[in-house]
């Protein structure tokens, strides 16, 4: 058990750590800590394209049975994004989700659902943590049932109720990186009448090479697909679905940041609300934000935080800069599904390039960018704490107009620049994000931000 070890989204470890046994060690403490707060409605039990993770399924399936509790499972595998949406529609107790989502082909993972459909917050997943035990099983009259469900139609249905766009005359290049969301967010596409070419759409246990992350250095083949079938639009969904990357015929790959300003830009032509971005992600929200007289509420890194913002004040739309996003309306957990049809309606609008040159036109340029410094997982608590004794006043020769302490260090910079340094949640490493108006300024910002904190590491 004491391999189990729950991050920032679940479980997730290579198979030589990640095995059956360990599997249903949590699912009895999801069983356990379901039946101590009273539930006793079916749960739900979904998987990702991975090759192993069907029969952990299986057994999550077989050990909450055994503790009396019905269980649904997926006529096939499925977004992380289509099992939290399921979770509301059906009612349910919660889900566990099979999934390792980008990471390479190498691991697996599960992570819980409670029955609200948005991401376990710290005090739930500690208190499963806390159950994890040896497998139970009552007796065969008492056991629960299996029943396979289509979870796709429901959520296709929820998604064109909520996004009602006409995508006539668009095409799209949708590329599923192998996982989860081949057969799903490019069939959402063409029944809002987007004309869609598929690459990457097939199962492969090795995602072709590449882990199935819609990340710059990984989208070179949507970038070529997009160019080569002179599409208005490209998008990527990661493993299990939950992120989406688009790549526009004259940048490729658009940053995250750049999108989300693109898409609550798109929102708010027919609606208002105010958004919610995690510290790491653009100010360019903010300038959006002012402009139409609504608020931005700033969280911690983690989806988690944004979808605890957006249920506290009723946001429009909820973000990160790496990829995951919700809105008003759907399931308060990030869906790259949603998003992908989402971003199509926008293109659709307005071409996505021409609406981010607007944008950027009317609040000024940004650059984004962020890099990685390795560090044990044990040391970054104590690089954090020495890092409060060792912030400047100054960065990359500008002025520390303010430091924000919500997840990290971020020093916002006379100049409307800023630097944040915070500890990864999901890696052995200190995450260096800045932000400028050119990608000059950014890299001597990051430079700079490698300098304060290789030493302390």
């Amino acid at each position: 058990m004491d391999a189990i070890s729950f991050g920032t989204d679940g479980w997730r470890a290579t198979l030589d750590v990640f095995t059956d046994d360990r599997v249903r060690v949590v699912g009895q403490a999801v069983a356990d800590y379901l039946r101590d707060e009273g539930h006793d409605a079916p749960v739900l039990v979904g998987y990702d394209a991975r090759p192993s993770s069907e029969g952990f399924a299986d057994s999550l399936a077989d050990v909450l049975t055994g503790n009396g509790f019905d269980v649904l499972l997926p006529q096939r595998d499925c977004p992380t994004p289509l099992v939290a949406h399921a979770i509301v529609d059906r009612g349910l107790a919660g889900a566990l989700m099979i999934t390792a989502s980008h990471n390479p082909a190498e691991y697996n993972g599960v992570k819980f659902i409670p029955a609200d459909g948005a991401p376990a917050l710290p005090e739930v997943t500690d208190a499963v943590a806390d159950r994890l035990a040896e497998p139970e099983r009552l007796s065969q009259a008492e056991r629960g049932t299996v029943r396979r469900v289509d979870l796709v139609t429901p959520h296709a249905e929820h998604v064109r109720e909520l996004i009602d766009a006409d995508l006539s005359g668009l095409t799209v290049v949708h590329d599923a990186m192998h996982g989860s969301g081949r057969g799903v967010t490019d069939d959402l596409l063409r029944s809002a009448g987007a004309d869609v070419v598929c690459i990457r759409d097939d199962r492969d246990p090795e995602f072709g090479g590449t882990p199935p992350e819609p990340s710059g250095e990984n989208l070179g083949p949507l970038v070529s697909a997009v160019d080569r079938h002179d599409a208005d639009l490209g998008v990527a969904n990661d493993g299990d679905s939950d992120r989406v990357a688009f790549v526009t015929p004259e940048r490729g790959h658009l940053d995250e940041n750049l999108f989300f300003a693109a898409a609550y830009d798109y929102l708010l032509e027919s609606d208002s609300g105010p958004a919610i971005r995690t510290v790491s992600t653009t100010f360019l929200i903010d300038r959006i934000a002012e402009a139409h007289g609504e608020e931005v509420f700033e969280t911690a890194v983690g989806f988690k935080w944004v979808a605890e913002g957006m249920a506290e004040h009723d946001a429009l739309i909820g973000g990160e800069e790496s990829g995951g996003f919700s809105i008003r309306g759907h399931v308060r957990e990030k869906d790259g599904v949603l998003m992908g049809l989402l971003g199509a309606a926008a293109a659709a609008a307005e071409p996505m390039d021409e609406r981010v040159d607007r944008l950027l036109e009317a609040h000024g340029d940004i650059v984004a960018d962020k890099i990685s410094l390795e560090c044990p997982a044990s040391e970054k608590e104590r690089v954090i704490e020495e890092l409060d004794g060792a912030l400047p006043d100054q960065i990359a020769d500008r002025e520390i107009a303010e430091i924000v302490t919500l997840d990290g260090f971020k020093l916002l910079l006379e100049d409307g620049s800023w630097l944040l340094v915070r500890p990864s949640g999901t890696e052995p490493a200190m995450r260096v994000y800045a932000e400028a108006a050119s990608q000059e300024r950014a890299d001597a910002l990051l430079s700079a931000g490698r300098d304060l904190v290789a030493p302390l590491i």
